[in-house]
């Protein structure tokens, strides 16, 4: 289905302002990934003005939080479980009566197999372009070296980092993607303003990696805006982001040992 630019009538939401509209963006955004690009971009400040360059610092993804195994698996399944929170109020605020349930969020679930299967390809059409703008940031000294996994092996490791993987997948499609296009359609905004906005919310959230990673995460949200106004349908945007976050985070003490010079581990 596509996506029509015209937006919802204030009508069809009980006779909600625009100011109240505003103020549920605004109170969502702040609780999940507005907060992050806040976060983010005071990080990206903090790393510039520091005397070592961008490419000598690091950034790690899913760090250790204790040193006692099972606290670090609870603490670990705590903050995936908090940070799907926002999610869950985006569903609620946007749930609808008649089926589907989400559709306004890009959720229907009447095609789970061609959804994902779609999934997969995007993720690899996009993921190796992906791993190029990050060594190219890193050559220019745009990027900081990311460490994606800083995890001690344990049996516990490999699913913690696939479900911080679909954390990622589902909090970014759903928030950015699937929610801010229904509410700034609501708001009246057309579709390349809105695409434009949220790409450039998802590069903010990922300053504090350095400039390639905002360039790169703006460029794959021009494309996944643009494919979600073509099809108006985001599981396959979760399932190409899971997939790519899956191999990156999984993937990495094979690549860090493998390419040492590349990802920092020499």
């Amino acid at each position: 289905m596509r996506l029509g630019a015209g937006p919802y009538p204030l009508a069809d939401r009980g006779g909600s302002s625009r100011a109240r509209l505003w103020a549920e963006i605004l109170i969502v955004l702040g609780l999940s990934l507005g907060a992050s690009a806040a976060y983010s971009i005071v990080a990206i400040i903090n790393r510039t003005t520091r005397d070592q360059a961008l490419s000598d610092q690091t950034a790690t993804l899913n760090p250790s939080l204790s040193d006692r195994p099972i606290f670090d698996l609870i603490y670990q399944l705590m903050g995936i479980f908090f940070d799907l929170v926002p999610v869950a109020l985006v569903a609620f605020l946007l749930w609808r009566v008649a089926r589907p349930h989400l559709g306004r969020l890009g959720i229907d679930g009447t095609r789970p197999v061609r959804d994902s299967l779609h999934g997969v390809v995007l993720a690899l059409v996009i993921g190796i372009p992906g791993i190029g703008v990050y060594l190219v940031g890193r050559e220019l000294g745009l990027t900081v070296n990311v460490v994606a996994n800083a995890l001690t092996e344990h049996w516990w490791t490999i699913p913690v980092l696939v479900l911080s993987a679909l954390r990622a997948g589902v909090t970014e499609e759903v928030i950015v993607i699937g929610y801010l296009f229904a509410r700034l359609r609501d708001l009246g905004w057309r579709t390349w303003p809105i695409i434009l906005v949220s790409a450039a919310l998802r590069g903010s959230y990922h300053l504090y990696q350095g400039f390639g990673a905002f360039v790169g995460n703006f460029a794959m949200g021009i494309l996944f805006g643009w494919l979600y106004t073509r099809t108006g349908r985001v599981l396959p945007l979760v399932i190409a982001h899971l997939v790519i976050d899956s191999a990156i985070f999984v993937g990495y003490p094979w690549a860090a040992a493998t390419f040492p010079a590349l990802f920092g581990a020499g």
